[in-house]
């Protein structure tokens, strides 16, 4: 059954059945006290990971929009992960791809547009959904989504929901100022964390003491290679930090020699028993693992003690998630 986003239902499902948006948060790994997020997600050993919407829950609804994100919250995820990218006259979008031909009708980077003419492209465009016949139909060509600005994304989420923003966009200098703007005038620092894959965004927000960060990537990956590769547990982060790699990565493994270099590609599984604990060596690090989207994954996770999940589907996920809080066997996952 196809998986519908309007807001009108999630109205009549909170109404009926007295849904509550599960009030979560993220804490940081700087130095600034941790915010409000923070500390509503503060995980117990005993819970379930949450799970957080990826891209407001791309495979529900087309990612990045106001209707993915009402998708996500009546779909019941614990927190948001939006992708924020930067309009040529510096307003901070919603929008993931390089290309805007990967999602709309329109073609180039999101920095060649102003905001209005952003506006005007449909972000839904590509989005498919199959009939029972197999064919494909595009539902939202009719009923085109903008692409959203982080302002515009910020009023429709309820401030008990915290969000992760995933800075794209290059350099990072100008998306960090104009973030910054928009967090300052929505009062929303304390319920925002920033993610990047790109370690200047540290640099970036640092002039912001309000900036909640999770720890680079370039360290978490360092640190998961090198007890992968030498059992080695190398400068484990802060008590309290956020770390975020995926559960499952294809990687080359790479060897310099005389006359070149020698490639071995690997589905590498980082997150073992022995990762997680070199991590939480100094204390309790909160750690989410990007891609889970099977119940397997997400048992394993659990097993593991991981505290939170990116998940496509918050809807595939929290059915999961409920399914396997009655019981939940991990003799079998260690």
């Amino acid at each position: 059954m196809p998986i519908l986003c309007p807001p009108d239902i999630y109205r009549i499902l909170k109404s009926s059945l007295g849904l509550a948006a599960v009030v979560v948060g993220v804490s940081a790994c700087s130095t600034p006290p941790m915010n409000q997020a923070g500390r509503s997600l503060a995980h117990n050993n005993k819970s379930l990971p949450l799970v957080i919407a990826h891209r407001a829950g791309a495979d529900d609804c087309p990612e990045n929009t106001l209707t993915a994100i009402d998708g996500a919250l009546r779909n019941g995820a614990d927190a948001i992960w939006l992708t924020v990218q930067l309009s040529s006259d510096g307003v901070p979008v919603l929008y993931r791809p390089a290309d805007l031909a990967a999602n709309t009708e329109g073609a180039g980077p999101v920095t060649k547009k102003t905001f209005n003419e952003l506006q005007q492209l449909n972000a839904g465009w590509h989005f498919a959904r199959i009939d029972p016949d197999g064919s494909k139909n595009y539902p939202y060509r009719a009923q085109p989504l903008p692409i959203p600005s982080l302002e515009q994304a910020l009023k429709a989420v309820p401030a008990s929901v915290p969000l992760v923003l995933d800075m794209k966009a290059l350099p990072a200098g100008p998306q960090a100022e104009a973030v910054a703007q928009v967090l300052d005038t929505a009062q929303a620092w304390r319920r925002v964390l920033i993610y990047s894959t790109d370690a200047s965004y540290q640099a970036a927000f640092a002039k912001f003491p309000q900036a909640t960060l999770f720890e680079s990537r370039d360290q978490t990956r360092g640190r998961l290679a090198g007890f992968a590769l030498a059992q080695e547990c190398v400068a484990p982060p802060k008590t309290g930090s956020w770390v975020a790699f995926e559960y499952r990565r294809k990687v080359q493994l790479v060897e310099s020699f005389t006359l070149g270099e020698g490639r071995s590609p690997v589905n590498a599984r980082l997150w073992t028993p022995a990762a997680v604990d070199c991590f939480n060596t100094t204390g309790k690090v909160n750690i989410l693992a990007i891609g889970i989207n099977s119940a397997e994954d997400y048992q394993a996770a659990a097993c593991l003690g991981i505290d939170a999940v990116l998940a496509d589907s918050p809807q595939k996920m929290q059915a999961i998630k409920k399914r396997l809080s009655s019981a939940m066997d991990c003799s079998a996952k260690q």
